[in-house]
């Protein structure tokens, strides 16, 4: 007798919807990741290409109940990629504190975290979260119910993804709190921004072309004078991310038999469809736009 890795009947048109969707965004995210050549944004062309791959991945498992290497598959891709687009609202938090902010004025009391290393903490919580979210979610799906130790494979999965999600859930809240804050505070920084935008168009104007270009490399890289629409998208797309992490952790502390795991409209409308803005918004506002460095790492002149 085949048994169904499933709680409900998987709907493959609901799967197949957003194997399309996040096809798109991949195809719009690789686009401008080429055209930009926004180096650091291939983490969201990574993550549209999990989300791809598990819902096509879905798609399959959805007609293929008891296939447990596909469901693995679609489950741990889904549970991942949006750790990705976690990591990826940090580092660009991090490049516009640094791009925006003056030396002098980078203090604890403005952001909240050490300036320096706001970047830094933030990936690593987000890289441990996701260490521990995918050996539960690996535990989870591939535990065969058949096995004699079967619930305690699976409560140790559980134990260890609602660790990882707990992580998550406490590095991405503080990480909200203090980018929906710096919304607020970095209002002070707007004029000076548009003035050294305005002011270095004038000055390459004035120059020569190798003139300009040495002048260039001294000064700070300038900033889109419109950055804080950017700031606004990292914004949304953390308060969106934080929606379907807390999701996830409910799931994770419900068991198989809790309501989350039992209806399939939860995954699409606190998953799916909370990550899916994500990414359509950085196509709509991509970093390429905003801001002079998307390399994997700042030049020190202009940190």
């Amino acid at each position: 007798m085949k048994v169904s890795f499933y709680l409900y009947d998987p709907s493959v048109a609901a799967a197949a919807i957003f194997a399309a969707l996040y096809g798109l965004c991949f195809f719009g995210t690789t686009y401008l990741w080429l055209k930009h050549r926004a180096w650091v944004c291939l983490i969201m062309v990574v993550a549209a290409a999990m989300e791809s791959v598990g819902y096509i991945s879905r798609c399959i498992s959805a007609q293929n109940q008891d296939n447990q290497s596909i469901y693995v598959l679609q489950f741990s891709l889904t549970v991942l990629a949006p750790l990705l687009v976690a990591a990826f609202c940090y580092i660009l938090f991090g490049r516009i504190t640094y791009l925006v902010i003056p030396r002098e004025s980078r203090t604890f009391k403005l952001i909240w975290v050490p300036p320096r290393f706001v970047t830094p903490i933030f990936v690593f919580c987000d890289i441990l979260a996701l260490f521990l979210q995918l050996i539960g979610a690996v535990m989870l799906s591939s535990t065969d119910a058949s096995d004699s130790d079967a619930q305690e494979k699976i409560d140790r999965g559980k134990d260890i993804a609602l660790i990882g999600t707990i992580v998550q859930l406490v590095a991405f809240g503080l990480f909200t709190f203090v980018a929906v804050r710096f919304n607020f505070t970095s209002k002070r920084f707007e004029k000076s921004t548009y003035e050294q935008y305005h002011g270095r168009e004038e000055s390459n104007n004035r120059f020569n072309v190798v003139e300009g270009a040495a002048l260039q490399a001294e000064r700070k890289p300038s900033m889109n004078p419109n950055w804080r629409a950017l700031l606004r998208v990292v914004n949304i797309a953390t308060i969106l991310i934080l929606v379907r992490t807390i999701y996830r952790m409910v799931e994770f502390t419900e068991g198989n038999k809790g309501y989350v795991n039992e209806h399939e409209w939860c995954v699409y409308v606190f998953d799916a469809l909370a990550i899916l803005p994500c990414f359509a918004l950085f196509v709509a506002y991509h970093p390429g736009k905003y801001l002079p460095y998307l390399g994997f790492r700042v030049p020190k002149h202009a940190r």
